[in-house]
């Protein structure tokens, strides 16, 4: 099934000069670049790109707090509360000024399966979680750990759209329709 996806490389990957890399895997799975652009993320575009519901707040917020608990950090200390929900909006102000903080590439691609081949490429969301072989895993130098005690988001180099309905939606936050090749 041809679908559709959005990749972004971070300012984090933009930074080390590893966006050649990155795109040759993306191209080498055999997808195509439907469109691309170099942006600097503004604070509109940042707030809309995180989910702002209840739920994903939440889950962020839970993730958090068993990472600090495993870990052995003092959840009060180092996050100010004990709320999934206040530390989600916490993460979340984090991810977006971290996307705003310098230049993005952003890409519409297109394959086979595109959502879950290119999430499987990415790899996890926490690099200390992604396998070798993946993005993620093979040039991430950030932890979740590391990133919770600097009271920042995870550097984690990409975004990649989680579901088909999510990447439909990214794709026209991020993209006009015209900005987009057939």
């Amino acid at each position: 099934m041809m679908e559709r996806t959005l990749l972004v490389i971070k300012p984090d990957a933009v930074k080390r000069g590893i966006v050649g890399e990155i795109l040759q895997r993306v191209e080498n799975m055999g997808f195509v670049i439907k469109a691309a652009k170099l942006v600097q993320v503004d604070e509109k575009l940042g707030e809309a790109h995180y989910p702002n519901s209840e739920e994903w707040k939440r889950n962020v917020g839970v993730r958090t707090i068993e990472d600090c608990e495993k870990y052995g950090m003092d959840l009060m200390e180092n996050m100010g509360t004990t709320d999934p929900i206040e530390i989600g909006n916490l993460v979340k102000k984090w991810n977006v000024y971290y996307l705003c903080s310098g230049p993005v590439f952003a890409f519409v691609l297109e394959g086979l399966n595109a959502v879950e081949r290119l999430r499987s490429l990415v790899g996890h969301t926490v690099p200390t979680k992604a396998a070798p072989g993946t993005i993620r895993g093979d040039y991430s130098l950030d932890s979740a750990i590391l990133a919770n005690m600097n009271k920042r988001c995870i550097l984690n180099l990409v975004h990649a759209s989680g579901t088909v309905e999510e990447a439909k939606d990214e794709i026209n936050l991020w993209f006009k329709k015209e900005e987009i090749l057939n």
